[in-house]
């Protein structure tokens, strides 16, 4: 799996509209909007307006997890125009697969080429573990929500994604109220 923080904007405006609220000047604003990240929803919907764009190669195992927060943009890489294109291998997955396994869905490649299977059928065999990368864009209220929901979670996948965004984002002190907590 891998994880690069592509762009990160909203911070300033997210300040401004927030100290609109309360009259309040910006400099104030900046030094109580943390306490205010784990507030009332009306509170933290300054979360809302920080955006962060991500590149993630991930197995099909996280993303169909991923899709849980719809309240976010993803742009894929395309198994549908680009699957068949080459012979998969082992660095395509996540996990080392049984080698017999790779073989098998190679050979459903070359069925799919010969016209014998549908495409369908085709990405059927494709392992869960496969890699793909998607862009990925959503708010700061959904990723303080991903840390909420998967900061313990059993798959390690979800540790080092939230590991690599927390050490990466410009305000983690908006999605862990702990600091100590952080992974």
């Amino acid at each position: 799996m891998k994880v690069t923080l592509l762009k990160e904007c909203g911070y300033e405006e997210a300040v401004y509209g927030f100290s609109l609220s309360y009259n309040s000047t910006i400099e104030r604003t900046k030094q109580i909007l943390p306490k205010y990240a784990f507030g009332r929803s009306g509170e933290r919907k300054f979360l809302e307006s920080i955006y962060v764009w991500l590149d993630v190669t991930a197995p099909r195992f996280i993303w169909s997890e991923a899709d849980t927060y719809r309240i976010s943009t993803k742009q894929s890489e395309s198994t549908m125009h680009t699957l068949h294109k080459r012979p998969l291998i082992m660095e395509d997955f996540e996990y080392e697969l049984p080698e017999n396994m790779l073989d098998i869905v190679n050979r459903q490649r070359i069925k799919f080429l010969n016209k014998e299977i549908t495409k369908a059928k085709f990405k059927s065999c494709l392992p869960d573990g496969y890699l793909q990368t998607r862009e990925w864009c959503f708010n700061y209220g959904v990723l303080q929500n991903i840390y909420n929901q998967r900061h313990d979670h059993e798959l390690e996948e979800w540790h080092y994604f939230l590991d690599v965004i927390l050490k990466n984002i410009e305000h983690s002190e908006f999605i862990v109220a702990n600091p100590n907590e952080k992974e």
